[in-house]
C-alpha cells in the first residue's frame, strides 16, 4: 500500500512516528474519513468546508494542498494506485506540526492520506445497545472527530462486551446524543428528528446531507434534546454515516419497525449522489 504524506507519495512501511508527534502526544488534530465510488469521491464539497471548520477550531494553518482544486484529484489517485476500486474508503489525519508540550510551537499542520479497498455498507438492520460507561460533552471540538475518540473507543468496548452492532451514546443528561460512528434519526408524526449539536454529537457529512434533502422534500426537520424512550414510539429510527443509510431494528431487547418508506427514499437518493 501507498499513502500520500505531506504531499509525498511513499510506500506504507516508511511512515514513521516520531515522539514528538503531536497527533501522538496529545491527539492534537483532526480525522476525516471519505467514500470513494466509481472514481468519485462523495459529497467532497461538505468534506473540504468540514477540514476548514475543523481547522479554524483547532487554530491550524492547513497546508495549502490541502484546500486546492487539485487535492480531490490526488486521492483518487491515491485509492488507484492502491487497487481501492469500485468502493474506497479514505482516511485523512491532520495534526499540528513541530514538539512543545501543552503549549505548541507552531500552528501549521502536517497530513498523511490512506486509501483501503472497503466492502459495501451492510443492509441488514442494526441492534444497538445502550452505552453506560461514557458520554457525550458538547464543546468546540465536539461537531469533528479526533480530540473525542477514545469516547467511542471505550463505546466499541462496551460493544463489543454486550455483542451489540452499535450503542447509542447520551450525552450528560441522559439525552439521545449519536452512535459509535453514526449519526441517528427518527421519524415520528411526519417530523423527522436528529440530536441537536449541542448534545456532543459529531455533525455527520452524511447528517448534514440528509437534513438537506428531508428539506428538499419538504419534510419538517428537529435538532432535538430527547431521552431514548422516544425511539421506542417513532415510526422509524436509522443511522447515518458517510459509508450510507441503515435502519435500526432494536434498542437493547425492545424491536423497532424493520422498514419504512422514508428510509428507502434516502437510501435511493444516496444511490443517485454515489454514482453521480
Amino acid at each position: 500500500m501507498q499513502l500520500l504524506y505531506n504531499n509525498q507519495l511513499i510506500p506504507e512501511e516508511e511512515m514513521l512516528l516520531y515522539l514528538h508527534n503531536r497527533a501522538f502526544q496529545y491527539n492534537d488534530g483532526f480525522f476525516d474519513t471519505l467514500m470513494v465510488q466509481n472514481g468519485a469521491i462523495r459529497f467532497w464539497n461538505d468534506h473540504q468546508e468540514r477540514m476548514r471548520q475543523a481547522a479554524r477550531a483547532l487554530q491550524l494553518e492547513l497546508p495549502e494542498e490541502l484546500l486546492a482544486p487539485g487535492f480531490k484529484d490526488a486521492l483518487l489517485t491515491l485509492a488507484t494506485r492502491n487497487n481501492a476500486h469500485p468502493l474506497a474508503r479514505v482516511k485523512l489525519r491532520v495534526w499540528r506540526a513541530g514538539a512543545g508540550l501543552f503549549t505548541p510551537e507552531i500552528n501549521t499542520a502536517e497530513w498523511v492520506a490512506t486509501a483501503r479497498p472497503t466492502s459495501p455498507l451492510a443492509t441488514s438492520p442494526l441492534t444497538i445497545g445502550i452505552c453506560k460507561s461514557v458520554q457525550t460533552c458538547f464543546s468546540p471540538f465536539s461537531f469533528f472527530k479526533g480530540p473525542n475518540a477514545l469516547l467511542y473507543v471505550m463505546a466499541g468496548i462496551s460493544k463489543k462486551e454486550q455483542k451489540r452492532d452499535d450503542m447509542l451514546l447520551l450525552d450528560q443528561h441522559g439525552h439521545v446524543a449519536e452512535l459509535i460512528s453514526s449519526n441517528i434519526f427518527w421519524f415520528s408524526d411526519n417530523i423527522l428528528y436528529t440530536p441537536a449539536l449541542e448534545t456532543g454529537c459529531v455533525r455527520g457529512i452524511m447528517r448534514s446531507n440528509v437534513i438537506r434533502w428531508a428539506k428538499e422534500a419538504g419534510l419538517q426537520i428537529m435538532e432535538t434534546r430527547a431521552t431514548p424512550e422516544v425511539l421506542l414510539q417513532a415510526d422509524a429510527v436509522f443511522a447515518t454515516n458517510v459509508t450510507g443509510i441503515r435502519i435500526i431494528h432494536a434498542v437493547e431487547h425492545k424491536i423497532l419497525a424493520d422498514r419504512h418508506a422514508i428510509v428507502d427514499q434516502l437510501q435511493q437518493k444516496l444511490k443517485t449522489v454515489s454514482h453521480a
